[in-house]
């Protein structure tokens, strides 16, 4: 079935204000948290926790993590608040928010050549993409920053001011490392702010054209897209003797290092749009199914709640209520791993998912090996906010 796709509405430049900017960086906190679950539910489905697939999708969800840290402080530095306990990210998704990467499908699933396809796509910089995926107004995750930067660029002074008269959030992970915007002698909130997306996009898409490394100030590691291949051809990366552009030709020739030998997985069924609904009422087991998955995702909506309160909270409790948040995560990994992952949908309801599912049938059969033995995983609902609308139709405004 060919989805039609909704035309992606973008404001002009011109018009793109201090208020249109706090707006868009609220859809990235959106943006960075919709990666999330994605790489998540890829993550548990390993047998093994440990060894360098995990630890590889492990790396990349820590800097997700620290990038919508980075823009929920910008947020906060501009006057804001910060929104995470309303995040409802809905999956399957076509296209993720702000528009960002319309031609994408993707469901919850399990780690595969297809996710990793899918993966590579969200973290592409915009050279190795088609001529045709160019053409959205937000083709890339980076187009998407680029545009930030030229509002923040373009309004320097009001957010020196905007930054200079502060706000009731909080900046949180200064002790951590993170990037935060409070007021300093001496520093310019523009400059800062302009390095904070360097950071975002270096390490999700690499320096620039032709190439997928991230400049000397990142110590030319490996992008996302650069660590979600090495997953997908089974090699670490290896820039050819003297060559570093990398195009879509010769992409696999920079992929040739030491073996990455291909995990253990736990043949999850991607998460159909009612969240397994339709087979939780034909599976005998469904009850202790249901309770399994509500666990998680009250863990997962404790975590939400807790990162919303580490912004928008008392600021002497934004360090416990982080706290809380890396709790609930735990608790996220083991409900998913040791509990929900082990327990297998019934081969007669398997047998019937066409019928059950006649518009996602062939999304969740390329995700799911349907010849094998078939298990639930996780669906990150957000109980305690409202479903998000369809990415297709979100926009940065």
């Amino acid at each position: 079935m060919t989805r039609a796709r909704r035309r992606i509405r973008t404001t002009p430049a011109e018009l793109r204000d201090l208020s249109w900017i706090r707006g868009a960086l609220q859809t990235a906190v959106a943006l960075e948290h919709s990666t999330m679950p994605l790489y998540c539910a890829a993550m548990y489905s390993l047998e093994v926790q440990n060894y360098p697939s995990y630890n590889i999708i492990r790396s990349v969800l820590m800097e997700e993590m620290v990038h919508m840290a980075i823009v929920g402080n910008m947020v906060a530095a501009l006057g804001g608040s910060p929104n995470i306990k309303g995040l409802a990210p809905a999956y399957p998704a076509t296209g993720l928010p702000g528009g960002v990467a319309p031609d994408l499908r993707v469901p919850l699933a399990k780690l595969s050549p297809r996710s990793l396809e899918n993966f590579m796509r969200l973290e592409a910089p915009a050279f190795m993409l088609t001529e045709e995926q160019r053409k959205a107004p937000y083709p890339t995750v980076g187009s998407f920053y680029d545009a930030i930067r030229e509002a923040i660029t373009d309004n320097a002074d009001l957010v020196r001011a905007a930054v200079e008269k502060g706000g009731p959030a909080n900046q949180v992970g200064g002790n951590l490392g993170y990037l935060t915007f409070e007021p300093e002698e001496g520093t310019d909130p523009v400059e800062k702010f302009l390095h904070g997306l360097d950071i975002i996009t270096e390490q999700g898409e690499g320096e620039g054209e032709d190439t997928i490394e991230a400049s000397a100030a990142f110590q030319k590691e490996g992008s996302h897209y650069a660590r979600f291949a090495e997953l997908r051809y089974g090699r670490r990366y290896l820039a050819p003797e003297g060559v570093r552009e990398v195009s879509r030709e010769n992409e696999a020739e920079f992929f040739r290092g030491e073996e990455i030998a291909w995990p253990v997985i736990i043949n999850t069924l991607a998460v159909p749009s009612d969240g397994y609904e339709a087979i939780l009422e034909l599976d005998p087991d469904g009850p202790d199914v249901r309770k399994e998955l509500e666990g998680f995702d009250n863990a997962y909506t404790e975590m939400m709640a807790a990162l919303d309160r580490s912004w928008n909270g008392p600021a002497e409790t934004w360090w416990p209520s982080l706290g809380a948040a890396v709790t609930q995560m735990d608790q996220m990994r083991v409900r998913s791993c040791f509990n929900i992952m082990r327990l297998r949908v019934p081969d007669s309801v398997v047998a019937r998912l066409a019928e059950i599912y006649p518009e996602e049938f062939t999304l969740l059969s390329r995700h799911t090996d349907l010849s094998e033995p078939v298990y639930y995983g996780p669906r990150f609902i957000n109980t305690q906010a409202a479903p998000a609308a369809p990415a297709r139709s979100a926009s940065a405004g």
